[in-house]
């Protein structure tokens, strides 16, 4: 078979592509979180308890737990597909889009009240949508975050995927607060859980026109274009080392940027508003860590970080954990010593992926492995620390934590350096 081969420049205004990488990241994310965090509301409104019809609470732990995880992977695989045949700009152009759709559908899903079950099949539709959305944002905006690095800087511009993602989970969170603490429950039952959506959905339009500035980063290939299993196909070692890099990491990162201030309240006596506080705290923390781990990688290279990640995580998640006291000083500081730990992983995942792949696959390549791999460890890291406590064997979960960061060390030790590597392009 003929391989096609691509030319590409880089683009000439890389701080210009760095904004539209991160923008339209930072709402993508905005909007996933801002479900999260006005669950409550929204299954009382879409999925009442006492209902009669039996399909609705099963409609309902469908929508809440499984369906987003579930078409991440789908979502990295399509649209990294629409990346690597129609370009990365188109890619990203069709995510924001998708998740301002979804986000819209959000908040028009009528009641349960008003529709009956039509109303939780709108809300599990809108959460397909998004998770489609998601998962293709991943795998777009990190090859196009990469691509779009100069010399020596591949590092630093990975970094800013958790930078916006990051900046899109407080400003979900932050917004519910303002709305919870300045509406009644009645006004936030009746139409508070919904504003959100549609801002949203608004803010996918901004992030839609920043967008349509952005510089394309791979050109027009010459020979066939890439098949949807091409890089599963032909990559089949790649493919599988995306999922051994990513597994440790992604149960680290849910494990300590979602759901630590719940494991806290489960496993101590800690006060609800003290544990979210310290979550916001060590978030934004997080944020200003990224750059910090992509200028040292640029500078020492990917492995080191990695390795202090992975093996930081193997020795201290045990410690760390079974550390907690009720107390806010406690949880903070616990938080802020993973999220040092944890930027070895997340400031260059997307650098360390986009290295991994040829150009002509790297979208697709990329993105259905790392969705499929956070899929199956990240999302349901909160099941299975809740899982341990049901059984009466809270103390498994750190050990689970650790020995999945020990097994993605390993990996570590064997990857190739590639940070002062040319990029195939």
């Amino acid at each position: 078979m003929t391989q096609a081969t691509t030319t590409s420049t880089r683009p000439a205004h890389p701080l210009r592509q760095l904004l539209a990488a991160s923008v339209g990241n930072a709402v993508e994310w905005y909007d996933w979180y801002a479900y999260t965090f006005l669950a409550t509301y929204i299954a009382d409104q879409v999925f009442p308890k006492g209902a009669d019809n039996s399909l609705v609470p099963l409609l309902s732990t469908f929508a809440v737990f499984a369906v987003g995880f579930f078409m991440r992977p789908v979502g990295g695989l399509l649209m990294g597909a629409v990346a690597d045949r129609r370009g990365r700009r188109a890619a990203l152009t069709v995510t924001i889009l998708l998740m301002g759709g979804s986000s819209l559908l959000v908040g028009l899903t009528p009641t349960y009240a008003t529709v009956g079950v039509l109303a939780p099949v709108v809300l599990v539709l809108a959460r397909l949508l998004q998770g489609l959305s998601v998962g293709g944002e991943f795998a777009a905006s990190t090859t196009f975050l990469v691509e779009s690095a100069g010399p020596g800087r591949r590092g630093l511009f990975s970094s800013f995927q958790y930078v916006s993602t990051s900046l899109g989970q407080l400003a979900a969170s932050g917004i519910a607060a303002l709305l919870v603490s300045t509406l009644t429950d009645g006004q936030m039952d009746g139409w508070g859980w919904r504003v959100p959506f549609l801002a949203g959905a608004l803010l996918s339009l901004v992030g839609f026109w920043i967008r349509q500035g952005a510089q394309e980063t791979r050109a027009k290939a010459e020979g066939p274009r890439p098949g949807l299993f091409d890089a599963l196909r032909h990559h089949p070692r790649q493919s599988l080392l995306i999922g051994g890099i990513t597994a440790g990491g992604t149960l680290a990162y849910y494990t300590w940027t979602s759901y630590l201030p719940t494991y806290a309240e489960l496993n101590t006596d800690i006060d609800k508003s003290d544990a979210l506080l310290a979550g916001t705290v060590s978030l934004a923390f997080f944020a200003l860590l990224q750059p910090v781990g992509g200028l040292l990688s640029d500078r020492f290279g990917r492995k080191p970080l990695l390795l202090f990640f992975g093996i930081g995580f193997a020795l201290l998640s045990v410690p760390l954990l079974h550390g907690l006291t009720g107390s806010f000083a406690s949880l903070l500081i616990t938080q802020c010593a993973g999220m040092v730990l944890l930027t070895g992983f997340t400031s260059i995942s997307a650098a360390v992926n986009a290295e991994v792949f040829p150009a002509r696959v790297r979208a697709a390549g990329i993105g259905f492995p790392y969705s499929l791999t956070v899929a199956l460890f990240g999302g349901t890291a909160p099941y299975m620390g809740t899982l341990f406590k049901e059984i009466g064997h809270s103390g498994l979960f750190p050990w689970y934590v650790a020995v999945l960061c020990l097994v993605s060390s390993a990996v570590y030790l064997r990857l190739p350096e590639s940070a002062h590597r040319e990029l195939d392009r």
